[in-house]
């Protein structure tokens, strides 16, 4: 035995959803495509030059909803970590740390409200949203938006969090080697720990021993100090913005931060064949995972420095935060120009 640890149990505070939306009966399950946040990165226009085919991005996550029309076709075969799980393993202590970068932010921007005109959706109200348990809708909203920024590449779902949005660092550690081992190109993580882990950071460094692109949530604390696995060297932390290049007020930010996507009021798939506008890292960090898969397709190395090159420069718009939200906000048509 080289070395060991303690396996941390974590826990995931119940999110809050902006709203529910249901689409029209006419309406493709990538209507949301065409938002306002997507617009701003030039999502659709790089689809022109590529969509991502022949890439798997794999999206560690919470259950995922197969029947969504918006995932329906973008699925490969996956795992179910929780499912596996020996019976009668001892319990961990759940109050440690808060994993799934999800906010609980509660305003909607004037775009998102006049993109949802009557005509192509509607508000229901009196829905239970997440009553159920905390991790209901995470996993179907992350790859609702790889899935519609890389509509071509093929989303490996894989589940390390329980109907109470609750993990461990030895069953994230699983699939991140999991992942590797089963052909992702990308690796998408809407997740992150306070504490630094060997045996995660290890899972890391083996994923990019095999080239494949990292991609995590920088983390909604408002805070410069240090998530896991985003601050690891050779992770691509992703902070959140919103429509006006502003960052969104429950950000991380600071020297780990590579790049900024729009995670202020993105509207995504929400399971039951629903849509909802949420708000957080937890939804920046796909929208760049599913660029890297564009670029991906395109070509097999520097992938990450395409994308973080190709920035907007936003700091003029943040002051306060200049150098501390990585290269910019990613512009997806520049990422994947030759």
């Amino acid at each position: 035995v080289q070395w060991f640890e303690t396996n941390l149990g974590v826990a995931l505070p119940n999110p809050g959803q902006l709203a529910i939306l249901n689409a029209a009966p006419s309406a493709t399950g990538d209507w949301y495509k065409s938002q306002p946040a997507l617009r701003l990165i030039r999502s659709q226009e790089a689809q022109s030059v590529s969509k991502g085919r022949g890439v798997v991005v794999a999206d560690i996550n919470s259950q995922f909803d197969y029947s969504h029309p918006s995932l329906q076709g973008h699925l490969t075969s996956g795992y179910d970590f929780v499912a596996s799980k020996p019976s009668g393993e001892t319990a961990l202590n759940q109050s440690s740390v808060d994993y799934l970068d999800q906010s609980s932010v509660d305003y909607l921007d004037q775009s998102s409200i006049d993109f949802l005109d009557q005509s192509s959706v509607d508000y229901l109200d009196g829905i239970p949203l997440l009553s159920m348990n905390p991790a209901y809708s995470h996993g179907t909203l992350c790859a609702g938006l790889i899935a519609v920024v890389a509509p071509e590449a093929m989303i490996m779902p894989l589940r390390a969090f329980d109907e109470k949005g609750a993990s461990d660092t030895y069953m994230l550690t699983k699939a991140i080697r999991f992942a590797v081992s089963h052909g992702a190109h990308v690796i998408n993580m809407s997740f992150g720990t306070l504490t630094d882990s060997k045996a995660l950071r290890s899972a890391v460094d083996f994923a990019k021993q095999k080239n494949v692109v990292l991609i995590a949530s920088a983390g909604n604390k408002n805070t410069s100090a240090p998530q896991y696995p985003a601050a690891y060297a050779g992770v691509n932390a992703i902070a959140a913005t919103d429509i006006q290049d502003v960052k969104g007020s429950f950000s991380n930010y600071g020297n780990d931060v590579a790049l900024d996507a729009p995670g202020v009021n993105v509207i995504s798939a929400y399971p039951g064949g629903l849509y909802s506008i949420v708000s957080g890292t937890s939804f920046s960090a796909p929208i760049v995972a599913g660029t890297a898969a564009l670029v991906r397709s395109i070509k097999t190395t520097g992938i990450a420095s395409s994308i973080s090159t190709t920035t907007v420069n936003i700091d003029a718009k943040n002051p306060g935060y200049a150098g501390k939200l990585g290269t910019g906000r990613v512009d997806v048509l520049r990422a994947v120009r030759p």
